[in-house]
């Protein structure tokens, strides 16, 4: 299995931390624009999109910050997915930051899914 390298994406998102927040770190939210559905126990949540389940453990967590997961399945214990709300010193903009891990022949289209998956979000939000 090839190493996996880090990416960083980043999105602007016209609303307010809170509600940003909420829509990243519980299930009702991330199953609006994340995964079909999502259900949580304790720290674990399962992601359903169609047929396919995928579990991810809750590793950190800041409210109106971060939210940081780690694919269960991922055998390499350093990599994990965190969404991060940043207020831009400049503009004031609240910027969704996406830090993922990928294999090279993977990041065009992990690059695409997040780009999808950021609209669904977008379009959730009302932006």
């Amino acid at each position: 299995m090839a190493d996996k390298k880090q990416i960083q994406l980043e999105y602007r998102m016209n609303t307010m931390p809170k509600v940003l927040y909420y829509r990243l770190v519980n299930p009702g939210g991330l199953a609006e624009w994340f995964a079909d559905e999502v259900e949580q126990s304790g720290n674990i949540f399962t992601f359903q999109w169609d047929d396919n389940f995928q579990k991810a453990e809750l590793l950190q967590k800041k409210e109106n910050v971060f939210v940081r997961f780690r694919w269960m399945d991922d055998l390499t214990r350093k990599t994990f997915f965190e969404f991060r709300i940043a207020v831009l010193d400049l503009t004031g903009e609240v910027a969704l930051l996406i830090t993922d891990f990928v294999e090279d022949d993977e990041k065009v289209s992990t690059i695409e899914q997040w780009n999808y998956s950021m609209s669904r979000l977008r379009h959730t939000l009302g932006l």
